[in-house]
């Protein structure tokens, strides 16, 4: 009789300890996406009436129309899908190479080094901005998007190299030293033995680092002008003065959000798998 009863009770109580708190944090963690959803898809006129609007009479997609034709909205799209394409394989590249050589050999600075890398993410990034301008106009790439890749290699590439390090430590070496064994050389032990296994850490920080070039916008600010500004630089640009161009910013947010989203979708797996790799050891 009393488990009876306490099989009745147990669902109410995973209800109210469970499932409700999960609703609650999910309602709060997307209701700011949906709100920008729907500021997107509201007519002026309803946007800024007097009346809270949770869902539009009439959506429209006016406000998308507008960004991409008279923002043109696709040019700092493309900006942005240049340089963080081009950070994220070379600061891949550079970091690889580097955990590789970390993890693998023993020389003099070694251990330095690696705790450069880290105190370089103690600091903030805003004391580099005088600095990297001053390299950027000697170089002669300033307002250019290479002036950006080489920023941004500045706080990726230190995180890339640490992550990936604690990875390569977990690798087992026997496996690499049958292959060199058996004739191969370091490269090819490298590609053949260690990148295939490599590749859901090498997703998981190309994700990273993806991300950070997409969403940053102190560098941006200072390094574009108008023929290379990227997404949130040019999303800024749609708060003035006189006031805020609600709908082009949120559309403009909206759009911004998809190729993430796309990116997440397509690698969610390999991206699970490289973030938990390492983390259980046996």
């Amino acid at each position: 009789m009393q488990s009876s009863v306490a099989r009745r009770k147990h669902p109410f109580r995973r209800f109210f300890l469970l499932i409700l708190p999960l609703i609650a944090i999910l309602t709060f963690l997307l209701f700011p996406y949906y709100w920008t959803l729907v500021t997107s898809l509201t007519p002026r006129q309803e946007l800024y009436s007097a009346n809270t609007v949770y869902w539009p009479a009439h959506p429209t997609l006016d406000a998308y129309g507008k960004l991409f034709g008279q923002f043109n909205f696709l040019l700092p799209m493309r900006n942005s899908f240049v340089v963080a394409l081009t950070t994220t394989v070379l600061s891949l590249t550079v970091s690889t190479l580097a955990a590789y050589s970390f993890s693998r050999f023993r020389y003099r600075g070694r251990k330095f080094f690696m705790v450069l890398f880290l105190t370089n993410n103690m600091f903030p990034t805003v004391l580099l901005l005088i600095p990297l301008f001053t390299i950027m106009r000697q170089l002669n790439i300033l307002y250019t998007p290479m002036s950006l890749v080489l920023s941004y290699t500045t706080f990726t590439i230190p995180f890339s190299v640490w992550l990936l390090n604690g990875y390569l430590n977990d690798f087992p070496m026997s496996l690499e030293e049958a292959a060199l064994v058996d004739g191969a050389n370091r490269a090819q032990a490298f590609m053949r033995i260690i990148f295939p296994v490599l590749v859901p850490c090498l997703l998981a920080t190309g994700a990273y680092i993806f991300m950070q070039s997409w969403n940053e916008y102190t560098f941006a600010v200072l390094f574009t002008n108008d023929r290379n500004r990227t997404v949130p630089v040019a999303l800024k640009n749609l708060i003035g003065q006189l006031g805020v161009q609600w709908e082009m910013l949120t559309s403009g947010g909206i759009i911004t959000v998809i190729p993430v989203c796309v990116m997440f979708f397509f690698a969610q797996k390999k991206l699970v798998a490289g973030l938990t790799s390492g983390a259980v050891k046996g």
